[in-house]
């Protein structure tokens, strides 16, 4: 076993701390702090499926982490996918819970304060059409395989309800969200670019029930738009979908906060822990890494060490 570092520790020692004073604060009957270990998350990967790569490889490395579950994604996704994704999580037995899609390729997506707003998601006028229709695809696909929701970066949702963007992003999302509902699928909107009220504003305007919402802790912190903790207190009914990462607050105002390996960043993982299990969350614990090959399995051995000792001493 690794050695425990300060913060490591402070962190293990904090759930017992969450768990003991959250109950009241909240409301909740004491009964409810003894989750049987039945009601433990399930671990997975985010598997990003570059050009001239094999999602079976990809996925075989997942399960041989031992990840039951995984989002997929492709960096070029194409109608020709369906087949071995169906066949690789048949063969490895691996549950997918969402199909992610952030495409068409020929967009680059920047991630910064400048020019992000004009290049990620659904929200740039010149981009949505497409964006729109290869989220469409991921759901026909995601039907063909029998994943249950689409997954995407809705981009930067304006804050202010009466800016004239606003409506714009309500619509393109109601579109997506009605094919989704039409082949019985959730259309899941990643956190990160907007405040977690101005998220919660959006998916209540759609008038859909099928639209929840991806909770990335990281990313939260990484755009300063909020703490995770209280994002979970706001969005927490709405939450199907977690990304487990790291990262830290921004300082430059023109470019995001940096990602940090799980366990260095801002991300307090007991409490975050906590206040999901508090909003009755059942889903998995999704780690996203930033980094590929070999790097990449590394990375997703020390998150997987890192949640599991944490989860252990909430569980048992």
């Amino acid at each position: 076993m690794s050695t425990m570092n300060r913060r490591n520790f402070m962190q293990l020692a904090g759930v017992a701390c969450a768990a003991s004073t959250s109950l009241p604060v909240l409301g909740m009957q004491k009964a409810a702090a003894a989750s049987p270990a039945s009601q433990r998350p399930q671990l997975g990967a985010v598997i990003w499926v570059h050009e001239g790569e094999s999602v079976e490889t990809l996925v075989q490395q997942a399960h041989e982490l031992g990840l039951p579950t995984c989002q997929i994604g492709f960096k070029n996704l194409t109608p020709q996918v369906a087949g071995p994704v169906k066949d690789a999580l048949r063969k490895y037995a691996m549950t997918a819970t969402a199909l992610s899609e952030h495409g068409p390729d020929v967009f680059e997506r920047v991630f910064n304060f400048y020019e992000g707003p004009t290049t990620i998601g659904i929200i740039p006028p010149s981009m949505r059409a497409a964006r729109t229709r290869n989220l469409k695809l991921a759901a026909d696909i995601a039907v063909q395989c029998s994943i249950p929701a689409i997954h995407t970066h809705c981009g930067f949702i304006p804050e202010d309800p009466n800016d004239p963007l606003y409506p714009q992003a309500v619509a393109a999302v109601q579109e997506i969200g009605r094919y989704c509902k039409e082949r019985g699928l959730d259309f899941l909107c990643e956190t990160g670019q907007e405040t977690p009220i101005t998220l919660m504003r959006l998916i209540e305007d759609t008038g859909l029930d099928n639209i929840f919402v991806n909770m990335d802790v990281a990313n939260l912190i990484e755009c300063g738009k909020a703490n995770p903790v209280d994002a979970i207190e706001v969005l927490g009914h709405l939450v199907r979908g977690t990304h487990i990462k790291d990262g830290r607050f921004p300082t430059n105002p023109r470019e995001f906060g940096e990602g940090v390996p799980i366990g260095t960043g801002k991300v307090d993982f007991p409490r975050v822990l906590e206040q999901l299990r508090q909003t009755g969350y059942r889903g998995p614990l999704t780690f996203e890494t930033e980094t590929s090959g070999e790097a990449n399995l590394q990375a997703l051995r020390r998150s997987k060490q890192f949640i599991e000792n944490l989860l252990n001493q909430m569980y048992g």
